[in-house]
C-alpha cells in the first residue's frame, strides 16, 4: 500500500478466501435465502466485522453523536472495476469518507449496497470486499448495514455499489461557499488526474514506461491536519467528476466572486501529463479521488499547507490560486506570460463511468 492507496499486487486477502458451493454469483444469492446467509457470513462478515454490523438486523442501530449530522450517499459504475492503485471497492469506501469530511465533519458509518450480476466471480467479489474492509478501517469509519442484490446476466455491467455515509461536525466549523471572499487562496492537496488517467489507461489498453496509479485514498485524517492549525477554511470539495475546473466554477458562481488559478503552481506528474496529451485531455477536467481543495483565509494559507505537507496524503499540497473580486463567476487560468483566459464548466464528462 502506497499513501493510502491499494496496488493492483495488494489484493492478498486478511480473511480466508470462503469456500461456497458456487464460484460464480447465482440469483439465488440475492434472494434472501439461504445461499445469501452464506454470502453474507463467509464473504462480508468476515471482512467488514463490527459490533453494529454482527447484529444482522434489518437497520443499524447507532448512537446518535453530539454535533450537526452530515449525511451523503453516492453510487459506483467504474469501468474497469480493477484499476492500478484500487478497485471499486476502496473507490466506494474512500470516495463516501471524502464526501463527508469535506464539510469537516468526522466520518462514523457507512452503509454499502451491492448489485451483482449473475455470474459474477466469487473470487473477484472477495478482492473487492476486502479491499473495502481496509479502506475502512484505514479511515477508521465502520460499514454497519448493507444490501445484496443480484441481476441477471446482461442487466448491469459485473457490479455497482452504492455507499452512503453518516459523519459529525464540530460545532465550531462551518463551511461553505457562502464564507468565499476576495483575498482567500486555494490550496490543492496534490497533483491531479491520477484516478481518472489510471482508470482510462487501463480501460484503452495503453502503455506507458511508467504505470499510472489512481489516487484514490481517505482524506479524513488530512482534514482533521488542517483544522489542527487552523479553523479559517471557508470551503473544501474533492475535485471528483469534472476535475478541478468544475468544482473551482462551481464556488465561483455560489460566492459570485472570481477565481484566479496560476498554470505554473498546479502540479501534475509527468506521466499523466503525457497521457493527457496522447488523448487529448485537459488535466484539470479529469477526475481525482484522493485530493481536495481548500478555499482559506490568505493570512492560515502558508500554515495549512505546511501541515498538510507533513501528511502522505498531502506531501505535494500547494496554493494555486487566488479568489479576486474580478470576473465574477468565473474562474481564469493564468500562463508564465501573464495570459488569462477562461477555465469554463464543462459542457459534460471526458471520460464516462470513472467513479
Amino acid at each position: 500500500m502506497k499513501n493510502g492507496t491499494m496496488e493492483n499486487d495488494d489484493f492478498a486477502l486478511s480473511c480466508p478466501t470462503p469456500i461456497l458451493n458456487y464460484d460464480t454469483i447465482q440469483l439465488a444469492h440475492g434472494a434472501g435465502g439461504r445461499l445469501s446467509a452464506e454470502l453474507i457470513e463467509k464473504v462480508f462478515l468476515p471482512c467488514f466485522e463490527n459490533e453494529i454490523l454482527l447484529k444482522l438486523e434489518d437497520q443499524a442501530q447507532l448512537e446518535k453523536p453530539n454535533g450537526r449530522i452530515a449525511f451523503t450517499t453516492d453510487s459506483f459504475v467504474v469501468s474497469p472495476i480493477f484499476f492500478p492503485g484500487g478497485n471499486i471497492g476502496d473507490l466506494a469506501v474512500n470516495g463516501t469518507v471524502n464526501d463527508i469530511c469535506m464539510s469537516g465533519a468526522i466520518p462514523l458509518y457507512l452503509s454499502v449496497g451491492f448489485i451483482i450480476e449473475e455470474g459474477f466471480e466469487v473470487s473477484e467479489l472477495c478482492r473487492i470486499v476486502d479491499s473495502m474492509g481496509k479502506a475502512a478501517k484505514t479511515a477508521g469509519v465502520r460499514i454497519v448495514t448493507g444490501d445484496t442484490k443480484v441481476v441477471n446476466r446482461g442487466s448491469c455491467d459485473k457490479i455497482f455499489i452504492n455507499t452512503s455515509g453518516i459523519g459529525v461536525i464540530p460545532n465550531d466549523i462551518n463551511l461553505g461557499a457562502g464564507y468565499i471572499k476576495p483575498g482567500d487562496k486555494v490550496i490543492l492537496s496534490g497533483t491531479i488526474a491520477d484516478h481518472g488517467m489510471s482508470v482510462m489507461t487501463a480501460r484503452d489498453g495503453l502503455s506507458f514506461e511508467s504505470r499510472i496509479n489512481s489516487d484514490t485514498a481517505g482524506l479524513n485524517y488530512l482534514v482533521r491536519d488542517m483544522f489542527k492549525v487552523s479553523k479559517k477554511i471557508h470551503a473544501m470539495r474533492d475535485p471528483t467528476r469534472g476535475g478541478v475546473a468544475a468544482i473551482l466554477n462551481e464556488f465561483a458562481r455560489s460566492s459570485n466572486t472570481g477565481i484566479r488559478l496560476f498554470e505554473e503552481t498546479i502540479p501534475v506528474s509527468d506521466e499523466v501529463k503525457g497521457a493527457c496529451e496522447l488523448l487529448g485531455l485537459d488535466p484539470l477536467y479529469v477526475a481525482n479521488e484522493g485530493k481536495l481543495i481548500a478555499i482559506t483565509a490568505s493570512e492560515d494559507a502558508g500554515k495549512i499547507v505546511e501541515k498538510m505537507q507533513c501528511n502522505d496524503l498531502g506531501k505535494k499540497a500547494c496554493i494555486i490560486g487566488e479568489v479576486t473580486d474580478e470576473n465574477a463567476g468565473k474562474v481564469t487560468l493564468r500562463n508564465i506570460y501573464g495570459i488569462e483566459r477562461i477555465l469554463d464548466m464543462p459542457i459534460g464528462e471526458q471520460l464516462p463511468r470513472i467513479c
